[in-house]
């Protein structure tokens, strides 16, 4: 983000933030000469930002100079910056300069504090001044005209030297109904909050004010990791109003390889389609998948796997023990496995990282599989968002010419045969149901078509099949009739019966006590 030129979502009038994706919120970056208000309680990554910003500039050539208002030396500071990525040493004391003007404002008031921050910003031509503590200018001021007047004069100061400012500040109780005089002065307000919901804490940015720009409302996830603050935008926020486009030839069609179960589906899913298999764990739901992405790898197509419950060796061993030997083509990089642990993610990061890695292709037609959209689902702080989060994921990979697959995993004792989200029902296109049956204390595989849209296919149930030598589905249907009609069960009906057995059981002993 050291340029427009390498950053789109810049303009020649604004500066860089350095913050991942936080120029994408603002639409553009932060104006040059603006004067804008950061602020959230201790602890929620203000600092950080703002050298994030002090570091963009410099290694853009532009002076920052990073003043703090507080009694905490700049050494002391410094020393929790180092492991940063974001930081370079070689710049401080040169481009980058850390200075302290408390004791100036303590012995000598807001006139002083205005006249050092002047001299600064000349002596150095600063281009970016950060001020970290404002609310100690606002306790030592002599009255509110005072502090006022403080602000109105840096913003003047500041802005006709071109110099972006940025005032650090600790959130606003929200007994505070009024906005403080340097939320009302500045140009913008960036606010940083954390919400507890049940055990998880989850920290948000929102841009409450941006003059002269539109930008991306509401509040987004972010995180601090080794680079620093990342913002993560809400996807449905940032793809929603992308309209919907076909990159790809929709009448093209994509195999599974397998032979019987492509003849189903009339020799394959569409191109840029979005197809669900939904099935209980252990149906063959990964395993239809890593065929999909095999057999377009037999013909030079690219495929990426998203998945959440094995690692990458894990998944190429298993594969390769029922013959599906993705190894060589995950080895020369026509297949990519991007494992993603269970632990506690961010759903617009996990959006984020699969929609670079297809980009990272640089072509149309990649094949995606999506291992279990549960991981999405669970990983989304507001449930509620699923809908419109599935939505424009969907429309986004659609845009960017993939074909996607992913599965879904249904209660192994449920008696509805649904699509587990009723949000997914307008923009999945193809459904295959994958399921079990017993038969004589054996279970069996089926599947079926239960829907695909403007194709023709085969509404049969077959047998479905995963040897040591990879999966395959009965040419015809007979031998799923067979099994049906010797009077075969679903797996929960042969559960639900055992449980009345034991209601009885226990009942009849009730009578005999």
């Amino acid at each position: 983000m050291s340029s427009t030129a390498s950053n789109p979502n810049l303009k020649s009038n604004r500066t860089p933030t350095g913050v991942p994706r936080l120029d994408l919120l603002l639409k553009g970056g932060l104006y040059n000469g603006g004067l804008y208000v950061v602020q959230g309680a201790p602890g929620l990554g203000k600092t950080i930002l703002a050298n994030q910003c002090c570091y963009a500039a410099a290694k853009a050539g532009r002076p920052a100079s990073f003043l703090s208002l507080m009694a905490e030396s700049t050494g002391r500071l410094t020393s929790y910056l180092e492991d940063f990525t974001f930081v370079d040493s070689s710049l401080v004391g040169g481009l980058v300069e850390y200075g302290s003007a408390y004791q100036t404002l303590r012995d000598h008031g807001l006139s002083k504090l205005l006249e050092l921050i002047k001299k600064n910003i000349i002596a150095r031509k600063a281009k970016l001044l950060v001020l970290d503590g404002l609310d100690s200018v606002e306790n030592l001021a002599g009255s509110p005209a005072e502090y006022r007047e403080f602000i109105y004069s840096l913003q003047n100061f500041a802005g006709l030297l071109k110099c972006t400012t940025l005032l650090l500040t600790p959130a606003r109780s929200v007994e505070e109904r009024m906005p403080r005089p340097e939320q009302a002065i500045s140009d913008g307000v960036i606010e940083l909050t954390e919400h507890q919901i049940g055990p998880r804490a989850v920290r948000e940015i929102q841009i409450l004010k941006f003059r002269g720009s539109d930008f991306l409302k509401g509040r987004h996830e972010i995180e601090i990791n080794e680079n620093g603050l990342v913002v993560h935008p809400r996807t449905e926020v940032q793809f929603g109003a992308t309209p919907p486009v076909r990159p790809v030839s929709f009448r093209t069609r994509l195999a599974f390889g397998v032979p019987a179960f492509d003849k189903m589906v009339s020799g394959g899913v569409q191109a840029g389609s979005m197809t669900t298999l939904i099935g209980a764990p252990g149906t063959g739901k990964t395993s239809l998948g890593l065929s999909f992405l095999l057999e377009g790898a037999r013909r030079g197509e690219a495929g990426v796997y998203f998945g959440f419950y094995e690692s990458a060796e894990e998944l190429i061993e298993k594969a390769e023990t029922i013959g599906i030997p993705v190894r060589e083509f995950v080895d020369n990089g026509l297949i990519e496995i991007q494992w993603q642990q269970s632990v506690e993610n961010i759903a617009d990061s996990l959006a984020e990282r699969l929609l670079e890695r297809i980009r990272a292709r640089n072509q149309k037609g990649v094949r995606v599989f999506i291992d279990g959209m549960t991981g999405f689902r669970k990983s989304l702080a507001y449930p509620e968002r699923f809908g419109a989060f599935v939505s424009a994921l969907t429309n986004e990979l659609r845009n960017i010419g993939a074909t996607t697959i992913y599965s879904e995993e249904t209660d192994l004792f449920g008696s509805e045969v649904l699509l587990p989200d009723r949000a997914m029902a307008s923009v999945v296109d193809n459904v295959f149901f994958l399921r079990y049956v017993e038969l004589r204390s054996r279970l069996f595989r089926l599947i079926s078509i239960m829907k695909m849209r403007s194709s023709a296919y085969d509404p049969h149930i077959r047998e479905f099949r995963i040897t040591s030598n990879g999966i395959s589905v009965s040419n015809s249907f007979s031998s799923a009739e067979a099994i049906l009609s010797g009077s075969a069960k679903m797996v929960n009906a042969v559960i639900a019966e055992k449980e009345k057995v034991k209601a009885k059981k226990k009942k009849l002993a009730g009578r005999q006590k």
